[in-house]
């Protein structure tokens, strides 16, 4: 709190401590508004992330039976053979939600087979091809829901973390200072007062909570 040890005195300060007072419980209230935006879009990629894994493992067991059967009608020469083609290439968009940077629709682009490569095989093999294709693509959507959902998580956690900053330390305090100065300058007014008419000063009111 040693931004309030440094506000100015006298009235001047107490205009400063009101104004301060009021933009900080204001930007409570503003990140309190941005959880409930960030719990809306973390509900929503939680259960894309869900349809994601779903839709990967469905791939994934598809493409391991299919590969199964092709081992054995065109045997494990011709899988190893069907293997050797150029790595996928991911593209990953970014966009932003509530000013976190998330990853958004993923598109990936499997290579077709170069020229000189033998064909794969058989029906069976060809289809065990389509069938990674399929998973891969797959795999890379639920990578990214993922890294979405992980990612709004950690702005949800740090979003709260500022709002506890805010209603448990610093808005107390400045309610405290806000007392305190009130105090302070009624005595003051007070004294100056009783010294104009000549008597002793009065007994200052007690302050309440937060702003007279």
């Amino acid at each position: 709190m040693t931004a309030l040890r440094h506000a100015p005195v006298g009235r001047s300060g107490l205009l400063w401590l009101r104004h301060r007072l009021e933009v900080t419980r204001h930007g409570s209230g503003v990140l309190r508004r941005k959880l409930t935006l960030l719990a809306a879009e973390h509900d929503r990629l939680r259960q894309r992330r869900a349809e994601t894994a779903r839709d990967w493992a469905a791939a994934d067991a598809t493409a391991r039976g299919r590969l199964g059967r092709a081992t054995i009608l065109d045997g494990l020469e011709a899988v190893e053979a069907a293997a050797e083609v150029p790595p996928a290439e991911a593209t990953l968009p970014w966009t932003t939600v509530m000013g976190v940077r998330c990853p958004g629709e993923p598109s990936l682009v499997l290579p077709p087979r170069p020229a000189q490569l033998p064909a794969p095989g058989g029906a069976a093999l060809s289809r065990a091809e389509a069938a990674y294709r399929a998973a891969a693509l797959a795999a890379v959507r639920h990578a990214a829901a993922d890294a979405a959902l992980a990612t709004v998580e950690a702005e949800m956690a740090a979003t709260r973390r500022r709002v506890r900053a805010l209603d448990r330390h610093w808005i107390p305090a400045l309610e405290a200072a806000l007392a305190a100065r009130t105090l302070q300058l009624a005595e003051l007014e007070a004294a100056d007062l009783a010294r104009r008419r000549g008597g002793p000063p009065p007994a200052a009111p007690a302050p309440g909570r937060g702003a007279p």
